[in-house]
């Protein structure tokens, strides 16, 4: 097996977010939970959307989450993101999860993927074009 079926491919775009897993995110099983890492990947997105948009957006649509192999407490998790496409109010924006752990000496492996929309709105909350 080479380097990149046990990490996937180098991840593109931008560290957007980091963080350690802690404890109080696991299962029972000591896993993390699906949910919160999601919830990572909305913050990651969330921080590219804002700084585009110079402004306010709102997370419109969560499309095709994959999640590739669990997480576990003390790993480092890494959410790089870029733009796939841009619309007039619209930003669609792909989240690639990675995550290292120094004590199994894992490093960079791909732990999930998905795609979040944002829309910019205005402080009515209502849709309003990116800047250019």
């Amino acid at each position: 097996m080479n380097k990149e079926e046990i990490t996937g491919p180098e991840p593109v775009g931008e560290l957007a977010l980091q963080t350690l897993v802690m404890p109080r995110d696991t299962n029972a099983n000591g896993d993390i939970f699906g949910g919160w890492l999601v919830s990572q990947m909305d913050l990651a997105a969330g921080i590219l959307s804002k700084q585009l948009s110079k402004g306010r957006s709102a997370t419109v649509a969560i499309q095709n989450i994959n999640f590739i192999r669990p997480v576990s407490v003390g790993s480092t998790v890494s959410c790089y993101c870029h733009v796939t496409k841009r619309g007039k109010t619209s930003l669609h924006i792909a989240v690639d999860v990675r995550t290292s752990h120094q004590l199994n000496h894992s490093d960079n492996l791909q732990v999930a993927h998905g795609l979040f929309v944002f829309v910019a709105i205005d402080d009515e909350g209502r849709p309003r074009q990116l800047p250019d």
